[in-house]
């Protein structure tokens, strides 16, 4: 189980904006577990917070921008992608300024900084949001697909009608040495014909050869590219940014083709309200073990229907709880008089019980009570009778916003006594 992470201790970044040219410095510093990214204007009064998330992006041109009650901080994106790519999940990001500083146009310059930090792991598990089913955004030409892994991929592809710049394809495997490498040098790119465009418009005040890579007619204007694809890899560095914005981490293969910010952003806000992938709850709410009067604040059941006793062990994957069987039990007056045996179907229920304190605990998607749609791969190994303790461990298989499924098992002295896999459906 991985664990969340921060960083060890205050560290700061100074430069200039890219598009307002003035002078701003960027301190990271350490935050507590479940707090995501969150970006503080200390030059304001009040200090006001915005975290990092899509419902926040105001604004997508040349860059991406956050804000929040008319509060904004331009160009986040490349800070946010050093985050993402080093594996940090919790971190204060103070600018004294509207924008982030461009450094020299990668995210190199924020890496540097966080690694001398250093990481620090916390007690709390990761949350991640895993893609279950292919999901496809393609709109003018554009097309950005998610496709499930077991890790978080990205590829890109990038064409350009210009002698110096044709087509450019990259794929890489997001994991912190890879990202360090390979893709955090990668420099932001612009076209010569632009740029007079982009400074009518009130933009790239603080742009230059020093934080870009400019592309004339005939070739490139800077002395020397740091990768021979430097510019794909810089699209795979702005949509990593981007996908950070999604608000917990993504474990799944994304794949964009002519792309950018605004494709990007509008592709996290599908992916978050069509796939199911929504940021998770604190899972510190409630840490095991957990007695009777807490489980009574999470399972609506009572008695003679409330079957767990006590959960022992709850993470965002597993939970294990006890049931003790009693002769005392109401349904034994019925069930095969003179031979009590606890019925199958209760102790299917006794596992969907534990299940459902792991689920409920969870996430946020889980406002509302799941319910029991399916049951299948079910066997009873050995009878459970009164005076056993039954030892339930349930796993989460798959969980998608709409429905889920669970494999739970039951035991009496470390025998297997029955095993069943669950689907549940959320209400609408």
């Amino acid at each position: 189980m991985r664990k969340q992470k921060t960083i060890k201790k205050t560290v700061q970044f100074s430069g200039i904006g890219l598009h307002t040219g003035k002078q701003t410095t960027i301190t990271f510093k350490p935050a507590p577990a479940d707090t995501g990214i969150v970006f503080v204007r200390t030059d304001l009064a009040e200090q006001p917070r915005i975290k990092a998330d899509v419902a926040h992006v105001t604004d997508v041109a040349r860059g991406t921008t956050i804000g929040l009650n008319g509060v904004k901080v331009l160009t986040v994106e490349h800070v946010l992608a050093a985050v993402a790519g080093l594996g940090i999940d919790n971190i204060f990001v103070e600018v004294n300024a509207g924008e982030a500083p461009v450094g020299d146009g990668s995210a190199l310059p924020f890496v540097n900084v966080l690694m001398e930090s250093g990481l620090a792991e916390q007690e709390s598990p990761r949350h991640e949001s895993r893609i279950s089913e292919p999901f496809v955004f393609a709109r003018d030409g554009i097309t950005l697909l998610a496709l499930p892994s077991e890790r978080l991929e990205l590829s890109y592809m990038i064409e350009y009608k210009h002698r110096a710049l044709d087509t450019q394809f990259g794929t890489f495997v997001i994991e912190p040495e890879v990202f360090v490498r390979d893709i955090a040098p990668a420099r932001t790119f612009c076209f010569l014909h632009d740029v007079e465009q982009l400074k009518a418009h009130g933009l790239i005040k603080g742009g230059s050869l020093e934080n870009a890579v400019v592309i004339g007619e005939e070739g490139i204007l800077n002395d020397e590219l740091r990768f021979p694809d430097e510019f794909v890899r810089h699209k795979v560095l702005d949509l990593l940014g981007d996908i950070v914005l999604l608000g917990v981490p993504l474990v799944g293969h994304v794949m964009a083709m002519k792309a950018g910010h605004a494709s990007h952003v509008e592709f996290v806000k599908r992916l978050r309200s069509q796939v199911g992938v929504e940021p998770k709850q604190a899972a510190t709410k409630y840490e095991a073990p957990l007695d009777i009067h807490q489980i009574y604040q999470i399972l609506p059941h009572r008695y003679p229907f409330l079957f767990v006793d006590r959960i022992t062990y709850l993470d965002d994957k597993m939970a294990r709880g006890i049931k003790n069987v009693t002769a005392c039990e109401p349904y034994f007056q019925g069930h095969i008089p003179g031979y009590p045996i606890m019925p199958g179907v209760l102790i299917l229920e006794t596992i969907a019980q534990v299940g459902a304190v792991l689920v409920l605990t969870q996430s946020r998607i889980c406002e509302k009570l799941p319910y029991l749609s399916g049951i299948e791969k079910t066997k009873f190994r050995r009878p459970i009778y009164p005076g056993d303790r039954m030892d339930i461990e349930v796993k989460m298989i798959h969980f998608h916003k709409k429905y889920g499924k669970l494999r739970g098992t039951a035991s009496v002295d470390g025998q297997l006594a029955a095993e069943t896999e669950i689907t549940f459906a959320m209400p609408a």
